[in-house]
């Protein structure tokens, strides 16, 4: 049983060692909150997360071998009371908004200050929903009209996204479908519906409306 009183328990996944070091030294020091593991890899997440049984996960949106949104469903359903904060370099609405709907409590952009992270795994804690200030009239705004006709990006699914991110990050598809973990027949299926759905006629053309959207890592 947790006391009011006690700091918040967090691991921090993110691939780059000096990135996770510094935010530990930051939380830590906040007196509140306390990081009792960290992963470097996608694949590590889940095992740190069991090992450790956080409160909160502060998550990196890009790391290997590493899908986001699939990272956080497995999360959401291994582990309901687990709170995930997503901490990214995207400033992108549809990353805060299509991570919000994979089940994320909260999207805090990188460039934030210490002050802005150390509110958001406190909010996230408590049970509401952080967005970084940034972005967060636009996100709030998509999210309240999500219900309506979609097209575009809006209309893409979670793995179309992803697969439309790796392809606009100038991945061939072999490499694609190594870093989704699906098979080449499958990735080429999906740029397919990509171009139909983006009504483009080539994989160039997707590459060029990935970068225009900033939808690349």
């Amino acid at each position: 049983m947790t006391s009011p009183l006690d700091p918040i328990r967090v691991v921090l996944a993110d691939d780059h060692a000096m990135v996770r070091e510094s935010l530990a030294r930051v939380l830590d020091a906040s007196g509140t909150i306390r990081v009792e593991g960290q992963a470097g890899t996608g694949r590590e997440i889940v095992p740190v997360v069991r090992e450790h049984q956080p409160q909160c996960l502060v998550m990196d949106y890009s790391m290997p071998d590493h899908d986001a949104s699939g990272v956080i469903r497995q999360l959401i359903e291994d582990f309901p009371l687990l709170r995930i904060l997503v901490l990214t370099v995207h400033e992108n609405v549809h990353y805060a908004v299509r991570t919000i709907q994979a089940g994320a409590h909260g999207y805090l952009i990188k460039s934030a200050a210490v002050d802005e992270l150390v509110e958001a795994i406190r909010t996230v804690h408590e049970g509401d929903v952080y967005i970084s200030r940034k972005i967060s009239a636009d996100v709030w705004s998509r999210l309240r009209h999500a219900g309506e006709r979609r097209n575009g990006l809006d209309a893409l699914s979670a793995r179309e996204f992803e697969v439309l991110r790796a392809i606009g990050s100038g991945l061939t598809i072999q490499h694609c479908a190594r870093r989704l973990e699906i098979s080449v027949s499958t990735v080429s299926t999906y740029r397919a519906r990509l171009l139909e759905k983006l009504n483009l006629a080539t994989t160039a053309e997707l590459i060029r409306f990935a970068i225009e959207n900033g939808i690349t890592e």
